[in-house]
């Protein structure tokens, strides 16, 4: 099992959320969150005057996927997240992490058969 942490651009994430779907994935958690990478954060005007905005607003997803669907969602992360044909700066990061365990709070199930 792994658990697969993906920050992408929020006006991706109905794209993502369709390339997901199409490879059967369709359990996530999705967060708002900020930061910065190579994008650094930009130079807005405000009332006048020139300030540095430092985070950026993201997405983040969470999802938990048995062994066999690790490469299926990487790649419709990538599908529905990239900007173009060969992507921008600040299109986003995918993390894979190992998931030693899952238990349904329901019935107790563990494992493959709680995800």
């Amino acid at each position: 099992m792994k658990f697969i942490i993906a920050i992408i651009q929020p006006s991706k994430l109905e794209e993502v959320k369709a390339a997901l779907s199409e490879v059967e994935v369709v359990r996530l958690t999705i967060l708002d969150v900020q930061g910065f990478g190579r994008q650094r954060g930009q130079t807005e005007q405000f009332r006048g005057h020139e300030i540095s905005v430092n985070l950026l607003r993201k997405v983040q997803l969470q999802i938990a996927v048995n062994d066999d669907f690790v490469e299926p969602t990487i790649n419709a992360i990538i599908k529905g997240g990239r900007s173009g044909e060969t992507g921008e700066v600040g299109d986003g990061k995918i993390f894979v992490l190992p998931l030693d365990d899952c238990i349904r709070i329901r019935t107790g199930e563990r494992g493959k058969a709680a995800i």
